[in-house]
C-alpha cells in the first residue's frame, strides 16, 4: 500500500466521537476492512462506526459500520481502481466494476451516497463536495468531519 494513504476509524459514544489510526496494509478482502475497524476500536455490539480513508490527492472513502447492519460505503471517485489495490478493495465495496475505458471522464462517486444523511450531510451535499473543482481529499474529509463534530478527533490524528 502507498506510505500516502491515511486511515482513521471514528466510534460514536455518549461522549462524542473518537477515533484511532488503523491499519489497513493486511486488507486483502472487503470483509478485512471492518474485521480491521472492529479490532481496532474494540466495537462491542450496536456502536456507530466511520471508517475514512484518504489517498493522498486521488481519492478518499467512507464505509459505515453499526452492529448486524450491513456495512455501506462511499468511494469519491471510482478510477481509485486504477490506482492501488486499497481502492479495488473499496470500489469492489462500492460494487464498482472496473473501466479501464472511462479512464478521462473526470471524478466518479461511487457507492451510497445517502451513508451520512442521517448524520447531517445530505447525498447532494456528499456529491457536491466529492467533485468540487480544487477540493483535495483530506479537505473534504475535514469538510464532513466538521460536521459531523469529530473535526478535532480528525485533526489529532492527522
Amino acid at each position: 500500500m502507498a506510505s500516502n494513504t491515511f486511515s482513521v476509524a471514528f466510534v460514536r459514544t455518549s461522549d462524542g466521537w473518537s477515533g484511532a489510526e488503523i491499519d489497513l496494509s493486511e486488507a486483502e478482502i472487503v470483509d478485512d476492512l471492518g474485521d480491521a475497524v472492529t479490532e481496532t476500536l474494540g466495537l462491542s455490539g450496536d456502536e456507530l462506526a466511520l471508517l475514512c480513508v484518504e489517498v493522498e490527492d486521488e481519492w478518499f472513502a467512507i464505509a459505515r459500520y453499526r452492529g448486524e447492519e450491513e456495512p455501506r460505503v462511499f468511494l469519491s471517485d471510482a478510477h481509485a481502481i486504477l490506482s492501488d489495490p486499497l481502492g479495488e478493495l473499496f470500489a469492489e465495496f462500492a460494487g464498482v466494476a472496473p473501466d479501464k475505458e472511462a479512464n478521462g471522464m473526470g471524478v466518479r462517486p461511487a457507492g451510497d451516497f445517502e451513508l451520512l444523511s442521517d448524520l447531517g450531510v445530505s447525498s447532494e451535499e456528499l456529491l457536491e463536495l466529492s467533485m468540487e473543482e480544487g477540493m483535495l481529499p483530506a479537505d473534504i474529509l475535514s469538510v464532513i468531519a466538521e460536521r459531523l463534530a469529530f473535526a478535532d478527533e480528525l485533526d489529532r490524528l492527522r
